[in-house]
């Protein structure tokens, strides 16, 4: 699935929107993941010398053994009271089956972490995983994520149905065909969002405080790639990268080569709205700017296993005495963050725009039979140890982009991007 550029560990496959996925799990999801050591060893007391032996694992590869400090009083409480005493109100209305009852203490024992990107959705769900990180897929064209715990947009895609239709990064949804998304976890919301091409999901968006409808009609997504070029009047050659694809690392390879046969020494890296991608893709492109093992960004797994340490290649084709500016706004989330603030970090580049979305901890899909299990497993850290999740990228050079900017057709970001680069003194 991942291509060329997914890194293989201990049999697992690695990406990263700041997903992963397991191998004994399901084949695909939106990133990857990599499976952790199956099952706890627990002894009476904790000592290492009363560890006990693991029970064997069951056919998902998981651990089944039952947490005796758990007291499951309630749950069975609540259970027969349920079975007991629960009356349809409603004709259509049928009662939950066993499985669905346990499917729905599952999502809440999910939901009780309080991390909106820890869900626990069906085998059949999954592939929208796939889906999303392909080069086409059917839908609107756009990345959402929780922002205060509020669903969000956090960027349109280029040339998109949604961008067409005024979606902008930073809309919260507030409904979907007209039904509330309050409590809606970011998968059921995006398993509503898809649908068959030409028709039409209606959304209620708040935006500056206001209520907005807006209709989107579905479509084949093609995602765009990168865009770059040369400005003849400053000489700043820019390249702007929509999304981290398999393909992106090769397509900016190209649009790099370009630009140093420029001759330019002025950069502009634009990863505004661009909502991320595959790690490696990331970690390809910073080696063009950093040395050889320099840090590009550190799983941090809060101690549960070994921190792994993502580190530069190390290219050396940077032309010498190129000055570097990276663009970015609200839009730019997990893989950009990635990239901007391990630029920032070194400081190999200044960054200029807008504080950058937040999305920096790493999903693992684990496979349970009948249902599947994402859950937060890492975080995101820069170089300087700064944490992405929740914090984001900070410009050094904050420069807002307004509704009378876009109505304008002018560009003060990237103005300012030239104004530095051609401006020795700044």
């Amino acid at each position: 699935m991942c291509g060329t550029l997914c890194e293989m560990e201990s049999g697992n496959i690695h990406n990263s929107y700041g997903h992963r996925i397991a191998a004994h799990g399901i084949s695909f999801a939106l990133v990857a993941v990599l499976a952790f050591g199956a099952g706890l060893a627990v002894g009476g007391n904790g000592s290492a010398a009363s560890i006990v032996t693991r029970i064997p694992l069951i056919g998902d590869g998981l651990d089944a053994t039952p947490n005796q400090s758990a007291d499951l009083t309630d749950f069975w409480k609540a259970w027969n009271a349920l079975d007991s005493n629960y009356v349809i109100t409603h004709a259509s209305s049928t009662l939950p089956s066993s499985k669905e009852r346990l499917f729905g203490a599952i999502s809440g024992l999910a939901a009780s972490y309080g991390d909106p990107y820890t869900v626990f959705f069906p085998p059949a769900e999954a592939k929208q995983f796939a889906d999303s990180i392909s080069g086409s897929f059917a839908g609107v064209g756009m990345e959402i994520g929780m922002k205060d715990n509020v669903l969000t947009v956090i960027a349109p895609l280029k040339g998109t149905p949604a961008e067409a239709a005024g979606i902008k990064a930073g809309d919260q949804i507030a409904a979907i065909d007209g039904k509330s998304t309050d409590g809606l976890s970011i998968d059921k919301a995006i398993s509503k969002i898809r649908g068959p091409i030409g028709t039409t999901v209606n959304f209620t968006i708040i935006r500056n405080g206001k209520a907005l409808d807006i209709k989107v009609v579905r479509d084949t997504i093609q995602v765009p790639e990168t865009n770059d070029g040369i400005d003849e009047t400053s000489g700043v050659y820019h390249i702007a990268l929509y999304e981290f694809t398999s393909n992106s690392a090769s397509l900016f390879d190209q649009a790099f080569g370009r630009f140093k046969a420029s001759g330019s020494k002025k950069f502009v890296i634009d990863l505004r709205s661009n909502p991320g991608g595959y790690l490696d893709a990331a970690v390809d492109i910073a080696s063009h700017f950093l040395k050889k093992g320099a840090t590009v960004v550190t799983e941090d797994f809060g101690g549960k296993e070994s921190n792994k340490v993502h580190t530069s290649l190390g290219y050396g084709d940077l032309p010498a005495g190129t000055k570097i500016v990276v663009l970015i706004d609200g839009g730019s989330a997990s893989a950009s963050e990635i990239l901007a603030g391990a630029l920032q970090d070194t400081r190999t580049a200044i960054i200029i725009g807008t504080k950058s979305f937040g999305k920096g901890s790493v999903q693992t899909l684990m496979d349970l039979g009948d249902g599947s299990l994402k859950i937060t497993v890492a975080r995101w850290i820069t170089p300087a140890g700064h944490w992405i999740m929740g914090n984001g990228v900070t410009p050094d050079i904050i420069v807002p982009f307004t509704q009378a900017d876009a109505t304008a057709k002018r560009d003060p970001q990237m103005a300012r991007a030239i104004k530095f680069l051609t401006n020795a003194t700044q």
